[in-house]
């Protein structure tokens, strides 16, 4: 697997993602947004108003550069440890760890709380369900670069 097969794949699933986090949002089957997220937690950092077409013109490139960023860290464990890249359980155990930190790490510094709290009680279950989400679409890009 090439880096930029890596980072390819990971775009591919970065985008179904962000298209099933949005449209659930959108439709109600969400509480939170992964471009809101990302766009309200970039303009803070850049110290900008946080209106709707800011927070989104920003969210995008910060949900995309993230998804391109994991392929690149995948394509590089797969050159370091040679592994199956296309193995199912290894792409799940990967994204879990994603989700983990998801949960641990990137929600809190957006200012959403521990697992997402400030987002709901089940923020940890919607974000289970666009990480497996990124999860298939990692394979399944995997597959047919």
């Amino acid at each position: 697997m090439s880096v930029s097969e890596g980072i390819m794949a990971g775009l591919l699933a970065g985008t179904l993602m962000a298209a099933v986090a949005e449209i659930g949002y959108r439709v109600g089957l969400l509480r939170s947004s992964l471009l809101l997220i990302d766009g309200s937690f970039a303009a803070r950092r850049l110290g900008r108003e946080a209106r709707t077409w800011t927070v989104y013109a920003l969210g995008l490139p910060v949900h995309l550069a993230t998804s391109a960023s994991f392929g690149l860290v995948y394509a590089g464990l797969a050159h370091w440890l040679d592994f199956d890249v296309t193995a199912p359980g290894i792409i799940a155990l990967y994204v879990a760890v994603l989700w983990l930190s998801m949960l641990c790490v990137a929600l809190p510094v957006a200012g959403q709380g521990f697992l997402g709290r400030r987002i709901g009680h089940f923020a940890w279950m919607e974000q289970l369900v666009l990480h497996v989400v990124f999860g298939a679409g990692f394979w399944w890009a995997l597959d047919i670069i």
